[in-house]
């Protein structure tokens, strides 16, 4: 006895295929045209799930991310700062280096974009299906702090450890870290590059300062061996994008008085 439609969607619900019942009634009335064979309408809802369940990983891995906002390369001013090293920025956006294990650092004067590019970075690969973990640098340490003092050092490190690419945005951005940063960031690049793990890390700082910022220049020297032996290491130079911002700002507000 053929089933009605509501009957099929319960049923398409009880097998946890909601992507085919999400579009079941669109694909009836297209197979009723009689324009199509029965397995081309079939493959179409097959893909229909396919392309549901990705969505849906997609979004999952998007939220935990730990992403504020979504970047893309669009919308980025290449012509601001033409200096940028634009061939590759966009190799990274790619993912090509995420695929192949390898790590980035981006390292130049504030307001020239790191974040943004970092956040593109990010994003692009949430689309990829990649899992991305992005923490600002100072929420990295306070993670890994808080782990400690409640018991969930393991699972911390473990997040850290294997997401495909882990993000720490503006590392010594502010100028007092915890006293054990060093041993911590190490631990951290250290299981990434043995799980040939990829790392982004975005600094202010150039990396010949790295050893006196974390007041200690063994751990800096081993965080930097790892990060460079597989790695792109990008410098970003020219002017601030938010000084230029505020500065637009300022003149509309100006304007209105």
């Amino acid at each position: 006895m053929p089933m009605s439609m509501a009957e099929m969607e319960r049923n398409l619900v009880a097998l946890r295929l909601p992507g085919m019942k999400e579009t079941l009634e669109t694909r009836a009335l297209q197979a009723n045209q009689g324009d199509e064979p029965f397995m081309e309408i079939f493959a179409y809802l097959v893909q229909d799930e396919i392309d549901y369940r990705r969505s849906r990983l997609v979004e999952r891995r998007y939220k935990a991310s730990g992403l504020d906002d979504r970047k893309i390369l669009e919308d980025f001013d290449w012509g601001f700062n033409p200096k940028l090293p634009k061939k590759e920025i966009f190799e990274l956006v790619t993912g090509k280096f995420i695929r192949e294990g390898e790590d980035a650092l981006l390292i130049g004067s504030p307001g020239t974009g790191k974040s943004h590019i970092a956040k593109a970075v990010a994003h692009a690969a949430t689309q990829a299906c990649h899992q991305i973990i992005y923490r600002e640098a100072h929420t990295f340490f306070e993670d890994i702090f808080e782990a400690a003092q409640t018991g969930k050092r393991k699972k911390i490190n473990k997040l850290f450890s294997e997401a495909d690419l882990l993000i720490i945005d503006d590392l010594f951005l502010r100028k007092k870290i915890p006293d054990n940063a060093a041993d911590d960031l190490l631990d951290i690049i250290l299981n990434r590059y043995s799980k040939r793990k990829s790392t982004l890390i975005t600094s202010n700082r150039p990396i010949e300062d790295w050893g006196k910022l974390l007041k200690d220049n063994a751990a800096s020297s081993a965080i930097l061996d790892r990060l460079l032996h597989r790695g792109h290491l990008l410098k970003f130079e020219g002017k601030s994008y938010r000084l230029k911002e505020a500065a637009r700002r300022l003149a509309i507000g100006k304007k209105k008085e």
